[in-house]
């Protein structure tokens, strides 16, 4: 059983979905927690912002693109307790978006069809979401 008095840190990520049906995932680089590691691009919401804010800021300043909020559509979460915390973290899927995937903060992108994403290592918390994407994509 966890411990109750774990903070709960929200984190939003995407599934990026390109036209032929690939799934971005994007690794973990050094010096972070959890480094090498495959998971979904996102990050932390700050205080007061949306969700849905928050990603698209992420995504701008992880992958140098624009997403507009009508683009994410809610999928699923995760609910992860780490040693130091307890994750919950929204998923959301996105067809379209404007500009270029560059590789900004992270070791390495790779595109992904669903089927394949159990063979890429990732955190506790992302890896229970490759299911519902192989499965309902």
């Amino acid at each position: 059983m966890t411990d109750p008095a774990l903070p709960v840190v929200l984190v939003v990520a995407v599934a990026l979905i390109d036209a032929d049906g690939r799934i971005l995932i994007a690794k973990r680089p050094e010096g972070k927690a959890l480094a090498g590691l495959w998971e979904f691009p996102g990050g932390k919401v700050e205080p007061g912002e949306r969700p849905e804010a928050a990603l698209i800021r992420e995504l701008h300043e992880e992958l140098g693109i624009s997403v507009t909020e009508s683009c994410l559509a809610p999928f699923v979460f995760a609910s992860h307790a780490y040693d130091s915390f307890h994750l919950l973290m929204p998923l959301y899927l996105c067809r379209r978006w404007s500009g270029v995937v560059v590789q900004r903060e992270h070791a390495a992108l790779a595109w992904v069809k669903p089927e394949r994403l159990s063979g890429y290592p990732m955190p506790p918390a992302d890896a229970p979401l490759v299911a519902w994407l192989r499965d309902l994509l």
